[in-house]
């Protein structure tokens, strides 16, 4: 099991790895990618040799990065990277110092016991990688040249990313690793109030759907199109609420602990599922050119036509955030079993000690 799992790991790390040397350039790509070629090459050491304890692993993998990073003051490996793609990703061409403290970084946020498991961080990266790569790379100008490239932004900025983001449940490693004085205004307890407000299930359900069509009103939409500082609240706005919308509905925790019972957060899947598919299903099958934004900027691809632009543009206001409505639902009822279970297991294990108790966990996940 844990070979599969390395497997995986560094199947999902590599391709974040190569989309990386694809949309992003500067600063953030040499980093992003230094710290995920690392953390690739820990999965790859698992995968080689489960049975080694974290440390070992951990050494290991850094041992591997400091040698490709020294042999890189040779002219050698700059040579085979000419000559060859699979060099150039294996051993780089130029030698860089703080690539060390980088790749040190991201082998120790893998390694101890103590952290997020890989899966959780795994959906912690790729949900920011998600939202940084629509909001902050060339994939943008797609957004605004395009209308369905526009709602493929949105769905990723509101849905698929902070659905990740909440799968990895990242809010006690942030708090841990916050500086303390942006700790304090973290947990401020205005903020915190207003947090609790925008996340009663009734609000939380109505701002989640109301947004997405709020921004959708042609003439709201147009006048965010050219306005970059509406087009910014536009953006992070959705952002900010979909994180809001799925840290409430994906809690693992039963309440009350979490803000809402497993069946509430149930129910607010399937409540905000309908409104999304029937205005889908209005964008699709609206004869009229609703966005007439993307004639005056130009399209991409101007062969599309406005009105394909528009049904591809509504299918995807319609179909993938059903089928996340209904993802979210099957990952509610699991936490609610998977809490059930242990709930039960404490009374067996208080009624009578050591006694065995049968548990699903082991082939439901």
């Amino acid at each position: 099991m844990t070979r599969v799992v390395a497997a995986v790991a560094a199947v999902v790390i590599l391709a974040a790895g190569l989309m990386v040397r694809q949309v992003t350039t500067g600063a953030f790509a040499k980093y992003a990618g230094v710290a995920l070629y690392a953390a690739l090459v820990y999965a790859l050491v698992v995968l080689l040799v489960p049975r080694w304890r974290p440390l070992w692993t951990a050494l290991a993998a850094v041992a591997f990065c400091w040698l490709v990073e020294f042999a890189q003051l040779s002219p050698y490996p700059a040579e085979l990277s000419e000559r060859s793609v699979l060099a150039r990703l294996v051993l780089g061409s130029t030698f860089n110092a703080p690539d060390l403290f980088w790749y040190v970084r991201g082998v120790l946020r893998l390694a101890p016991q103590d952290r997020p498991s890989p899966w959780r961080s795994l959906a912690f990266i790729a949900g920011l990688l998600g939202i940084y790569v629509v909001l902050e790379t060339r994939y943008e100008c797609l957004a605004e040249h395009q209308f369905f490239f526009n709602r493929l932004q949105h769905v990723t900025m509101h849905h698929l990313g902070p659905m990740l983001l909440a799968l990895a449940w990242p809010g006690a490693a942030l708090r841990a690793g916050m500086p303390a004085r942006i700790r304090r205004v973290a947990e401020h307890p205005i903020l915190a109030g207003l947090v609790n407000v925008l996340q009663q299930p009734a609000l939380a359900a109505f701002l989640f759907v109301g947004l997405i069509f709020f921004w959708l009103v042609p003439s709201i939409h147009f006048h965010a199109m050219i306005d970059p500082r509406l087009y910014a609240v536009m953006n992070w706005s959705m952002v900010i609420d979909g994180i809001l919308f799925w840290a409430l509905v994906l809690d693992p925790r039963p309440s009350p602990a979490a803000r809402a019972s497993f069946g509430a957060r149930a129910a607010l899947t399937i409540a905000v599922m309908f409104p999304q598919i029937i205005g889908g299903a209005m964008i699709v099958f609206n004869p009229h050119n609703l966005y007439g934004f993307y004639d005056l900027c130009g399209r991409i691809f101007p062969g599309l036509g406005a009105h394909y632009d528009q049904v591809v543009g509504g299918l995807i206001v319609w179909i993938p955030p059903a089928m996340m409505s209904i993802i979210a639902l099957l990952l509610v009822l699991n936490a609610m079993r998977r809490a059930e279970e242990k709930q039960f297991a404490d009374m067996a294990e208080d009624d009578a000690p050591g006694r065995p108790v049968i548990d699903s966990r082991g082939w439901t996940g």
